[in-house]
């Protein structure tokens, strides 16, 4: 073991081989559908689209990034393309209530004709009352009545003024009226000195005559008041009759267009009914004359006859498809606008505006789920439709009892749509998790994958991905050599040269960014060197605490030893991520031995420094060495672990194997070659588990290495298992094949302490002892020898308390 090899160039890196490609640029592929390696996903997708029931909408989760949106809208917009339009939606006023405007249902297109027609009408039905009002026999009819009223008066008068003659009584027409004076026998009136010559009882009888005729013309007087009334009453009468017939004739064409349409009938029949009652308020009287009323008919609203026109589908092809970008309470249900009055908020039915649940009603509504739930009510609100299949216009205020003014309460709107939501994995499991309703809404998962196989087929497929992303961004061309470097890259992002990622934005910026640095190079082809430096100046965007951590090691600051030997002294790896970039570097990791019945001491999770898996990880240190070198004894030793210079939270139990390597170091006083770094987690039999950011965690401690000059002697050591993830970088590659930097890959903790400390570690005899200069041999005395200073301990304890009895 202590001679094992290390790996070799070609397992450190996998090359893309684009010799095979049947390519030379990317200007020769074909476009492909965006969906790569999303059969699961689309499938369950084509199922939630395709099945009818409640419940039946569907959650897409996956990785940010991995074109879930793009994919979702371009499969629900080509099913959708073939499904009927559906109904137009309108809201009409209620006459009975109209804080409760009525919805109407039409086919689609029917809502924006029946619209325009009612406002056509509406607007000509000034013009129809001008009209009628213009028309000769509605003229002829006003001065029939306004003849008879006259004729009526003067006959009246007339019998008062033959009454009046027949006792030698004269009525005369004066300015100030009407007079009664006497006359002769001539029948004339009589002059005042004739008059003045009558004796008394003929003065007195006249007198009587005219008090009598007084009496009858105050009596003809008294009734002209009722005369008129009953007169302006038959203008009104024929005033609304000829409105009347004008509106049911100007109502008769609507009517015929949409005879086949109760709910617009009975409708038309309610605006004729509320203007009919209109008119009774247009009934003359003293106070307004016949042109003040039709003056008043003609500058009269009828605004509230007209359509609310909600959702138009009269340019719809298929089934709507709706994105809401902005999924707060009022989109996605709806609102009703306000204007404010002399300090007063006014609406009506015309102020309802639709929300992107309307908009999708009968089709697909996509939502971004992480912008929805950080709206307020968004989400209660999209479930309240989806329960109860009916949508609810109200005010948030309202709805929280945060106001006191009155609203519109609209008839609800029956909604059958489906509703697809997109968000990453933690989100849908803890909503499946806290939220009990959620798996009744939401019963189809479409689960986004991040990466697909890397094989042959599969690197062609991928190339004509990037054509197809290439040209959607209208960069430059791409040759081969190009095309393979981004498929290499795309293989190291994803952590497995046998896998590659799919996680198209951060292709489409990596393809952006080379197409970048060919023009600034002059070239109209973009080339795989043009490919490198956009990796290299994404790196080097973000690289400046990475650099800054290289340098504080170099100076001493963080002190790591790269050549030598220590005893309980091992360079641990580790990696950070910063804003999505990934870097390594080493940390020693320190252990100390002595005799006691400790276990382990984990000084990270003293401290409240060290996460629940760092801590498991320690714990599996204790149990391994029990279980190995104290199965017919106590374990009695202490032994603490520590990262040196650690000052942030750590978590994981990528270090448990460099732990374990250092403690069984400091129990063996056998020194660890500081030149190799180690990387590992470790079971409890010993067996060393894959870990994550291995690439990086290499090139970290190859970056500090290389500062300090590369020896041939320097190295990390992996778990075997690892070695299928490695897709190093190039120059470490070269690095390895020079010589001059190695990488190991161990699968238990006896290879791993064979190549750190050059001793053999051994294996048990038929005895079932270790040999006694291996490295087991050397730590299994040493337990052997703190549990006899533990048990001489005990025993000193018990005679002296012996002794004391």
């Amino acid at each position: 073991m202590a001679h094992q090899q290390p790996l070799q160039a070609d397992q450190l890196h996998r090359s893309c081989r684009t010799e095979s490609f049947d390519f030379i640029t990317t200007d020769d592929l074909e476009p492909v559908d965006l969906t790569l390696g999303q059969q699961r996903a689309m499938t369950a997708i084509g199922f939630g689209l395709g099945i009818q029931g409640p419940g039946y909408n569907i959650f897409a989760l996956g990785p940010s990034g991995t074109g879930k949106r793009t994919a979702i809208r371009q499969l629900v917009e080509r099913i959708a393309a073939d499904q009927p339009v559906p109904s137009d939606w309108c809201y009409l006023n209620n006459f009975d209530n109209p804080s409760k405007p009525v919805m109407l249902q039409l086919e689609a297109g029917e809502g924006l004709r029946f619209r325009d027609a009612l406002a056509d009408w509406v607007d000509h039905l000034n013009d129809t009352i001008h009209a009628a009002f213009d028309d000769s026999n509605y003229a002829k009819e006003l001065n029939e009545i306004a003849e008879s009223l006259n004729m009526r008066r003067v006959e009246a008068i007339d019998t008062v003024r033959e009454a009046a003659e027949q006792k030698q009584i004269k009525l005369l027409d004066t300015l100030n009226g009407f007079a009664l004076v006497p006359m002769d026998e001539d029948g004339k009136v009589m002059e005042s000195e004739a008059a003045k010559s009558l004796d008394e009882p003929q003065k007195k009888a006249i007198e009587a005559k005219i008090l009598q005729l007084q009496k009858r013309l105050r009596q003809v007087f008294r009734s002209f008041p009722q005369w008129t009334s009953e007169s302006e009453a038959k203008v009104g009468e024929l005033t609304r009759t000829v409105i009347g017939q004008a509106i049911a004739q100007s109502l008769e064409g609507l009517r015929q267009s949409y005879h086949a349409s109760p709910p617009i009938l009975d409708y038309l029949t309610r605006v004729e009914e509320d203007l009919k009652q209109q008119l009774a308020t247009f009934e003359p009287n003293g106070d307004r004359s016949i042109n003040d009323l039709q003056s008043a008919l003609r500058s009269a609203s009828f605004e509230h006859y007209k359509v609310n026109l909600l959702i138009d589908r009269s340019d719809q092809q298929g089934a709507p498809v709706i994105v809401e970008e902005h999924p707060t309470y009022a989109n996605l249900i709806g609102r009703v606008e306000y204007d404010a009055q002399m300090g007063t908020l006014v609406t009506d039915f015309s102020r309802i505006q639709p929300g992107a649940l309307h908009r999708a009603n009968g089709g697909y509504l996509i939502i971004d789920a992480n912008r929805m739930l950080r709206q307020p009510y968004g989400w209660e609100s999209l479930k309240q439709v989806l329960y109860n299949g009916e949508l609810h216009i109200e005010s948030l205020e309202k709805r929280l009892s945060l106001t006191s003014y009155s609203s519109l309460e609209p008839e609800p709107i029956p909604f059958a749509g489906k509703v697809i939501l997109f968000g990453d994995r933690e989100l849908y499991y803890l909503l499946c998790g806290y939220d009990s309703e959620f798996s009744d809404l939401f019963k189809v998962a479409a689960d986004f994958d991040a990466s697909i196989e890397r094989d042959p087929a599969g690197e062609r497929h991928f190339a004509r991905q990037i054509a197809t992303l290439i040209q959607q961004a209208s960069l430059r061309s791409f040759d081969c050599s190009a095309v393979g470097r981004v498929i290499e890259q795309c293989a190291r992002r994803v952590e497995d040269r046998q896998k590659l990622s799919i996680h198209q934005r951060s292709t489409t910026d990596l393809l952006r960014e080379a197409d970048y640095c060919a023009g600034e190079a002059g070239r109209s082809l973009v080339t795989a060197a043009d490919v490198q430096r956009a990796i290299d100046h994404q790196i080097d965007r973000a690289s400046r605490i990475q650099q800054r951590i290289q340098e504080q090691m170099q100076r001493g600051v963080m002190m790591i030893d790269t050549a030598g030997a220590v005893v309980g002294q091992v360079n641990g790896l580790s990696v950070y991520e910063l804003a999505g970039y990934e870097f390594g570097h080493p940390v020693r990791i320190t252990a100390t031995t002595r005799a006691g019945e400790g276990g382990v001491i984990d000084i990270e999770r003293e401290i409240e420094l060290g996460g629940a898996l760092h801590s498991k990880g320690v714990l599996i240190l204790s149990s391994f060495l029990a279980a190995r070198y104290a199965r017919e004894q106590i374990l009695s030793i202490t032994a603490s672990l520590v990262f040196e210079q650690s000052y942030g939270y750590v978590d994981g139990d990528s270090a448990s194997l460099g732990e374990l390597c250092a403690l069984l170091s400091s129990l063996a006083d056998l020194p660890i070659r500081q030149a190799i770094a180690v990387t590992g987690s470790v079971n409890q039999l010993g067996r060393v588990q894959p870990i994550g950011g291995v690439n990086e965690k290499i090139e970290g401690f190859f970056d500090l290495c290389r500062t300090a000059g590369l020896s041939g002697e320097q190295g990390v050591v992996i778990p075997a298992v690892n070695v299928q993830h490695l897709m190093l970088r190039r120059d470490v590659v070269e690095a390895a094949s020079a010589g001059q930097f190695h990488i190991y890959a161990v699968s238990t903790v006896d290879q791993a302490l064979a190549l750190l400390t050059g001793i053999e570690t051994g294996v048990r005899d038929s005895d079932g002892a270790f040999p006694e200069e291996s490295l087991n041999g050397r730590v299994e005395k040493q337990c052997l020898a703190f549990a006899a200073i533990k048990s001489g301990s005990e025993h000193s304890d018990h005679k002296e308390r012996s002794d004391e009895a």
